[in-house]
């Protein structure tokens, strides 16, 4: 019988120049390299699995990109002062009347077509601003007290419940404060997902399986167009509840069927549990050689003593408490807030173009998919931090043409709104890689939650400019272009990772980086 693992690709197996090809050093990092020499498919279920959690995250990040919509309209009475270029708030409410069900949006539904932007705006910006404060309030605690498995069950249950509960909102206060919770839910799970999957596996797979969060954001993102499409003739209710009740059935499998970071737990004293794991996660490898290399490096009596009484923001202060740390983190910080202003400024904004707002979103997120195969070419052959700086300055010129260019230009707008969407989707996924690499493991969590808190946190800016930009479009493409551009600059004052291994604790990678420079 075939053996299994063949139907996975294979990585490349030469020898990376820093690592000594027959001797192996017994350091927690190289256990988990040896017990993850052949990717299997226990390795393969369980990354299916962990990241399914951003499939259901990418359907509520842009839900509100159809049920927050002003819907279309049509004149109902001849008279002259009627026409599609009318403001309807002028309009008497029987010169005209929604295309479809008055309940389509939460716009039509509650009547707020001639309300501020901020109230417009209000659902979309609860919901992520709910994500930059959980995760600062959360985010630690998948490097201290939870883990990285319990916060990512606890993230989706609540992001989840609140999303079906949305259902019953009666108006636009109580549908906000719905989506500033769900946002605290979710403001975790990406960064939970992304450190979940690259933990579990060695250098040569951890680009390949940390790509496959990003893809199942994308397909929860692409699954959108469709769902709205089929509710098109329903309540803005239907699409949350298509969304949030499958969720609701995915924390069941996310709480029984997935494992724990064997890092996170030999870093917190559950040596015995981390090794259950490697061992498991190892039965697929024919050689036979993980078990004597385990015995031999007598794991379990370098495991630290278990850390429950630690405080729990230990690693956000450890993340400030060290120049060389703080400099990472702020500057990973910025770039995570000018790539997030064009990631979710361009989709949330696209109604404004005045094209088909079912086939823009699509365009968006089918866009997404060949962003994946790049940014894997480029992890394995081109320096991480010069990538991100060329899609950084690629994605700001084309944002800042786009809002130049004249409203007649549609075809125009629309190929510059997706190449600039197109470089920061890539931008992001590049960084995000990079965070990882980045920060030891005490603290890795922590300092990929800053990076994503950022990101969020200019969608909540975002947000607000795409309802200002309705009636000028530099305030919201032309700003996310010079955003983004000028965060670009900042990636040139981080060290390359590229080949380097994970650390697991700060002197650790002090060392490391010593031994660099030195």
């Amino acid at each position: 019988m075939a053996d299994p693992t063949s139907l996975l690709p294979q990585p490349n197996r030469e020898e990376d120049p820093e690592t000594p090809s027959n001797n192996l050093h017994h350091s927690l990092d190289q256990i988990i390299e040896q017990s993850e020499a052949s990717f299997g498919w226990n390795q393969f279920l369980q990354s299916i699995l962990v990241s399914l959690a951003s499939l259901f995250d990418g359907t509520q990040t842009f839900i509100s990109v159809y049920t927050d919509a002003t819907p279309t309209w049509h004149c109902t009475s001849d008279t002259t002062t009627c026409n599609t270029s009318s403001d309807i708030c002028d309009l008497s409410t029987s010169d005209w009347a929604w295309d479809s069900v008055s309940y389509q949006t939460i716009i039509s539904d509650w009547n707020l077509q001639c309300s501020s932007s901020f109230i417009t705006g209000l659902p979309a910006s609860s919901y992520f601003m709910g994500g930059v404060i959980g995760g600062f309030l959360l985010g630690t605690l998948a490097d201290s007290s939870l883990g990285r498995k319990r916060l990512l069950v606890i993230s989706c249950v609540t992001m989840s419940v609140a999303a079906f509960a949305t259902i019953f909102s009666t108006n636009v206060w109580i549908y906000s404060a719905l989506r500033f919770v769900s946002g605290i839910g979710r403001s975790c799970i990406s960064t939970c997902v992304l450190v979940l999957l690259m933990e579990r596996v060695g250098r040569k797979w951890r680009p390949r399986v940390g790509m496959m969060q990003f893809f199942f954001f994308t397909l929860g993102f692409l699954s959108l167009p469709a769902i709205a499409y089929i509710n098109r003739a329903n309540s803005w209710r239907a699409l949350y509840l298509c969304t949030s009740i499958p969720a609701m059935l995915y924390c069941l499998l996310l709480q029984f069927f997935v494992k724990e970071s064997p890092r996170w737990l030999f870093m917190n004293g559950r040596g015995e549990e981390a090794i259950a794991i490697l061992k498991k996660s190892a039965l697929s490898n024919p050689n036979g050689e993980f078990n004597s290399v385990l015995l031999s490096a007598d794991l379990l009596s370098k495991a630290p003593e278990s850390t429950k009484s630690v405080d729990p923001y230990k690693s956000m202060k450890d993340l400030f408490a060290k120049k060389w740390a703080m400099k990472r983190t702020l500057i990973v910080m910025v770039l995570g807030f000018g790539i997030g202003m064009v990631y979710y400024g361009m989709p949330l904004g696209v109604g404004n173009l005045g094209f088909n707002i079912y086939l823009s979103v699509m365009f968006n997120a089918l866009l997404e998919i060949p962003s994946y195969p790049l940014t894997l070419i480029i992890l394995e052959k081109w320096s991480r931090k010069f990538s991100v700086l060329w899609f950084c300055l690629v994605s700001g010129t084309c944002g800042v043409v786009c809002a130049v260019v004249g409203d007649k230009q549609k075809v125009i707008r629309i190929v510059l709104e997706l190449a600039s969407f197109f470089c920061s989707r890539t931008a992001w996924n590049l960084i995000s890689m990079f965070t990882v690499e980045l920060f030891p493991t005490c603290v890795r969590n922590s300092a990929t939650s800053l990076l994503r808190q950022s990101y969020v946190l200019s969608a909540v800016f975002s947000s607000m400019l795409v309802s200002v930009g309705s009636s000028n479009g530099f305030l919201s493409y032309g700003v996310f272009g010079v955003a983004i551009f000028v965060s670009g600059f900042f990636v040139a004052f981080l060290p390359d990772t590229r080949g380097g291994i994970l650390c697991d604790t700060m002197d650790e990678q002090e060392r490391k980086e010593n031994m660099i420079l030195g």
